[in-house]
């Protein structure tokens, strides 16, 4: 099997990534003179980390990789079934061997353990302690003491006291308690803990929630750093220097945009207060994320503590393009043959100047310019108003490029054509572009070169915002969300062991879920089921509407689910599973509707009156082809027995094709049919007279009324 790492979609990767092969032998082949064995570059595999089975104690360890034991080169690819690592197991605790593929498959399982690649392994208890320690002690971790820390996987380290204590000291205060060490160096600090039983039985009950931002992290089975000196310390542990390069790499870009300025060292005071601060700039700190990407590479981003910073009376954040509109720009361009492109503004923040008056002292990852006083200005990742910065630059841009934002989306930016025949679209999420035009290449370009912008990934769109893009045989443009289902279905196998089975409904016809008596899951399903609850819903988001109402029923167990919700998320994830392949259709062929009769009705004598479509008047002047609105509109009455309240459903389509959808419960209870879907109309209603404005509003001509059907 080969395993061959990509770098991500729209990111600049190595021209040479790692490729790790499983051996074989060479007989197999049908053709040996033309098998090439791929070079195997052993640093990839040093610092990688896995979980090791239990021991016949239960215990689970996780291993790290620190060596081969033989040195193989790229011309000896005959001993690669002899080649072995050394793993150091439980943090010092023991050493092992395994060959090479024995360590492919645990890498393998390592990384199909969870959908989200970010794993935070959470402790459970304190089970032991070292020390004191210092300096020269081999187990020294730059704390007096480490403490023994038993994870939710089973999994036993020993960690730093200092930074166990930073995340939960009241766990560390009782297990201080249990052992008596409340009166030795290093544990006196946990007696405000425990002055009197009564405090303590109450910090321990509000400690139930753990904090995780000192909790061990894993990506892709290399641990992540917590801060600069962590990094520097697996650097010097894994025999590499990945996390200074990617450092270095991050200080390097954020330099660039000459984003700090230097006006020299700084001088302290003995309270190490900045006697030579700059006049009304105000300190704040800054500090360094650590991730790893699927194909190995190390990341870096500096990121301030904005918190530090005043509250800011005005916006401070950058407005996203809803999904709903960005369907609206696809299916336009569809209808008006417009090219569909996506691009990403690499480092978008840093294009724009802040407004806040902020410095830092440079710490020790600025090298040269540590003890530095930098002058914050430009607009860094975690300040408060950076968002609001971006979205300032980006105005401009646009607007220099003769767009304007619509009055119904601001973050729609659109403009006519050069013909004049049609309007070209761009819609903004933050940083990601979705460029609806006849050259597409040119705006890019023009993006690069007139305003300096570092663009990754433009070119056709084929993944955007979870969603992959794609034509059908035919040219139908077709956005599908397979690969998040395919996550979906990972998260599912590593936590129940087995795929979902295969259901043709997302529910049982008739089901009432509110009336389930099973017992109430426990904290683990619990967990599951809030997880659960999210993918459906972002899955909703992405297009599939035919679970969106099993999804809404569901989501009102979230405080307290039982053992009989859970399954029936399970019987969901299975209708997912089966229908896997379902996508919308970017159809513009107008329906016909010449065989529906439109009914006649006269309202003067009503409290309606004589009434016409509201027209804006403010719209710009419509371009393009005319699209006709339909909208499917239904309600499930007694949906929920217990409160005898229906729920409304609604559909919309821009011709032949689903732009938004629509399901919730009823606010009021109604004893008959007719009240339950006189109410969906009337929700429906609200919908289509906001739809046929933003449509208005994108320069989209209307045709006719609006098409409307009771039933889905």
């Amino acid at each position: 099997m080969n395993r061959r790492l990509e770098s991500v979609d729209g990111e600049t990767g190595s021209s040479s990534l790692p490729v790790f092969v499983r051996s074989r032998h060479l007989d197999s082949c049908s053709d040996q003179s033309e098998f090439v064995m791929p070079t195997i570059n052993f640093e990839d595999l040093i610092g990688r980390t896995f979980l090791l089975p239990p021991n016949p104690k239960g215990e689970r360890h996780r291993a790290r990789v620190t060596k081969p034991l033989i040195e193989t080169s790229s011309d000896e690819p005959n001993l690669i079934q002899d080649l072995k690592f050394i793993l150091d197991v439980g943090d010092g605790i023991s050493e092992d061997i395994v060959t090479y593929n024995e360590l492919l498959e645990y890498i393998q399982k390592e990384e199909e353990r969870t959908l989200d690649p970010e794993q935070l392994f959470r402790y459970t208890r304190i089970i032991g302690h070292q020390g004191p320690l210092n300096q020269d002690d081999p187990h020294y971790k730059g704390s007096n003491y480490n403490v023994l820390v038993e994870w939710d996987t089973g999994e036993t380290t020993y960690e730093p006291l200092s930074i166990i204590a930073k995340d939960d000291p009241v766990t560390c205060a009782v297990y201080a308690k249990e052992n008596n060490l409340l009166d030795e160096k290093g544990w006196r600090r946990f007696k405000r803990f425990v002055k009197t039983h009564k405090r303590l039985i109450r910090n321990v009950k509000r400690n139930k929630i753990k904090h995780s931002r000192h909790n061990i992290k894993y990506m892709f089975g290399y641990q992540i750093p917590r801060d600069y000196e962590e990094a520097m310390e697996l650097d010097r542990k894994n025999g590499n220097t990945k996390w200074k390069e990617a450092i270095d790499l991050e200080l390097k870009q954020i330099d660039d945009y000459q984003t700090f300025k230097d006006i020299g060292e700084a001088e302290l005071d003995q309270k190490g207060q900045v006697k030579n601060a700059p006049e009304g700039y105000k300190k704040i700190r800054v500090h360094l994320v650590f991730a790893v990407k699927h194909d190995g590479r190390h990341k870096a981003r500096l990121v301030a503590d904005g918190h530090l910073t005043r509250n800011n009376t005005e916006g401070a954040y950058s407005g996203v393009v809803s999904l709903r509109s960005l369907r609206i720009v696809m299916f336009l361009s569809e209808l008006n043959t417009l090219k569909l492109w996506g691009a990403d503004i690499g480092n978008a923040y840093l294009e724009a100047f802040t407004e806040e008056k902020i410095f830092i002292v440079a710490g020790p990852e600025f090298g040269d310019r540590k003890g530095h006083i930098l002058i914050i200005s430009k607009a860094l990742y975690g300040l408060r108003t950076s968002g609001a910065r971006w979205h300032d630059r980006l105005f401009d841009v646009m607007r220099d490029m003769g767009f304007t934002p619509s009055k119904n989306d601001p973050d729609i930016w659109m403009r006519p054509s050069k013909d004049g025949k049609v309007y070209e679209y761009i819609a903004v999420y933050v940083d990601d572009l979705a460029i609806a035009a006849i050259d597409p290449a040119e705006i890019c370009q023009t993006l690069r070169d007139k305003f300096k912008f570092k663009l990754k990934g433009d070119g056709p769109l084929e993944y955007h915002l979870g969603c992959g893009y794609w034509r059908d045989p035919d040219g139908t443009l077709v956005a599908d969300p397979k690969k998040y289902i395919e996550k979906m279905m990972e998260w599912y196998e590593s936590e129940f062991g087995e795929r979902p089975r295969k259901m043709k409904t997302p529910l049982e016809p008739g089901d009432h879920p509110e009336i389930d008596d099973s017992p109430e899951c426990d904290e683990k399903d619990q967990s599951r089921y809030l997880t659960m609850i999210g993918q459906l819903q972002w899955l909703v988001a992405l297009g599939r509407f035919d679970v969106f109402c099993a999804t809404m029923t569901m989501s009102k167990f979230r405080p307290a689910p039982k053992e009989g919700h859970i399954s029936r998320l399970k019987r969901m994830y299975g209708y997912v599973l089966e229908t896997r392949t379902a996508a919308i259709c970017f159809r513009t062929t107008e329906p016909n509707y010449d065989d529906i009769e439109v009914p006649q009705h006269d309202w003067m004598r009503t409290v309606y009156g004589n009434v016409k479509e509201t027209i804006p008047q403010d719209i710009p002047e419509p371009r393009g082809k005319p699209v006709v609105t339909t909208s499917y509109i239904d309600a499930n009455l007694y949906h929920d027995v217990v409160t005898g309240k229906a729920v409304t459903a609604v559909l919309h389509l821009l011709n032949q094709t689903p732009v938004d959808w629509y399901s919730k419960k009823q606010g009021t209870v109604e004893t008959a049919t007719f009240g339950s879907e006189f109410s969906a109309a009337r929700t429906a209603t609200d919908q289509i007279v906001d739809l046929r404005n933003t449509l208005r509003y994108l320069g989209v001509p209307i045709k006719g009324r609006s098409t409307a059907s009771s039933r889905l």
